[in-house]
């Protein structure tokens, strides 16, 4: 089956060409907002047209990636992620284009007043699955430049009884998701895995030398491990006025550790041909991980 990533950057032609001149965008925020969901619907229906059957969209897709530094400005992009016009726009190009849709966007809890970075599931009938909100907020730096998330956002804590990590039954397999930082924590595609995931789908935002070098690793390790096809996407380019270097290598991942070739020409899109059926039959090494493991003797 055919699944698809994207890669890009903030589609918004009338930037600001200083930091300074931010403060200029804010009566443009829905502007900034229109113009990356109709790019991104625009490259839902280049991924349709090579034949992929689920898409994942790109951290935060709605805006620049705007945790660079503090700025009160941006949480007005903060929308109900359920019934918001980004998600009705993406409702309707799932529907349209007859795909799964994963979309990660900027939540406000209108219930709470609280922020979440949240990816939405759609399937290809245009009807939201749910909702996974990130779990590790990361704040920090490195030596390409800052993120500041818990500015703008805080963790998802999941309703009493419900998982943490959800896994959501589509017609193009059982899909979880993970987001950026949520990567390097051990547990996250374990507890996917054990929940039935068959592809975790991880969007991102990310730079830096050590990032790059890790990314083409721990989602290989990952997927090794727990027998699942992970789908790690980052941002490829750079956006003004900020002009940090995001530098893309969205790639997929197979459950023997392998990277999956990308089928797409399109700068902006990778696609992969994932066989689920692999994780029916018995893992080629001779492995059973989940069987011998045992957690009694790990530290907690």
């Amino acid at each position: 089956m055919r699944f698809a990533l994207t890669q890009t950057v903030n589609a918004y032609q009338a930037m600001p060409a200083k930091l300074e001149d931010l403060p200029s965008l804010a009566p443009k925020l829905e502007d900034v907002r229109r113009a990356n969901v109709a790019h991104n619907v625009s490259l839902i229906g280049e991924a349709k047209g090579m034949g992929a059957r689920a898409v994942c969209l790109g951290e935060l897709f709605p805006a620049p990636y705007f945790a660079l530094q503090e700025h009160p400005m941006w949480l007005a992009l903060a929308e109900d992620a359920l019934k918001g016009p980004t998600i009705k726009e993406v409702c309707k190009a799932a529907y349209e284009n007859g795909m799964v849709v994963v979309a990660p966007l900027y939540e406000l809890d209108a219930a709470t007043g609280k922020r979440y970075n949240t990816a939405v599931v759609v399937d290809e009938r245009g009807v939201v699955l749910g909702r996974y909100r990130k779990t590790h907020i990361p704040c920090g730096a490195n030596e390409k430049g800052k993120f500041t998330e818990t500015f703008y956002y805080g963790p998802g804590d999941p309703p009493e009884g419900e998982p943490s990590y959800p896994v959501f039954a589509t017609s193009a397999g059982r899909i979880g998701v993970n987001i950026c930082y949520d990567r390097h924590f051990e547990g996250v595609v374990r507890s996917l895995s054990r929940a039935g995931a068959e592809v975790v789908f991880s969007p991102a935002v990310t730079f830096g030398e050590k990032s790059q070098r890790m990314w083409g690793l721990e989602f290989r390790v990952d997927a090794a491990r727990h027998r699942v096809f992970i789908g790690g996407s980052n941002r490829l380019g750079t956006e003004k006025p900020f002009n940090q270097e995001y530098f893309g290598s969205s790639f997929f991942a197979g459950p023997d550790g392998e990277r999956l070739p990308n089928l797409s020409q399109h700068p902006n899109i990778v696609v992969s041909d994932l066989d689920l059926d692999a994780l029916r039959r018995p893992d080629p090494s001779g492995w059973d991980l989940k069987r011998d493991e045992r957690p009694g003797i790990y530290a907690r």
